[in-house]
């Protein structure tokens, strides 16, 4: 069990994709970048396999957006989208028409 004060550490935001594209030699993830509210980020989003680097950017998603930065496939990611999985593909949450930044709670 979580408690709700760990809970309450992450800061879980609204965000937009503002650019999207392949890694080479991967197929399973890409690049992205997300504004999340006036920042920019530096993302690793899954997927990659169902969903085209075109069908992400202008999407609004939410992220988590204080966890520890990671490399993935040289590629250093500053946030981490939320998606539903089904079956194998995410299915990204949305936070409607909150601009980015808004934090969810």
């Amino acid at each position: 069990m979580v408690t709700y004060d760990e809970f309450a550490r992450l800061d879980v935001r609204a965000a937009r994709v503002t650019s999207a594209e392949p890694i080479p030699g991967k197929t399973r993830i890409m690049r992205g970048v997300v504004d999340i509210g006036g920042e920019s980020r530096s993302v690793i989003i899954g997927g990659a396999e169902h969903h085209s680097p075109e069908d992400m950017v202008g999407r609004a998603v939410v992220v988590v957006a204080n966890l520890e930065p990671k490399e993935v496939a040289g590629v250093v990611s500053e946030a981490m989208l939320l998606a539903a999985d089904v079956d194998g593909v995410p299915f990204w949450l949305s936070p409607g028409d909150a601009p980015p930044g808004s934090r969810v709670s």
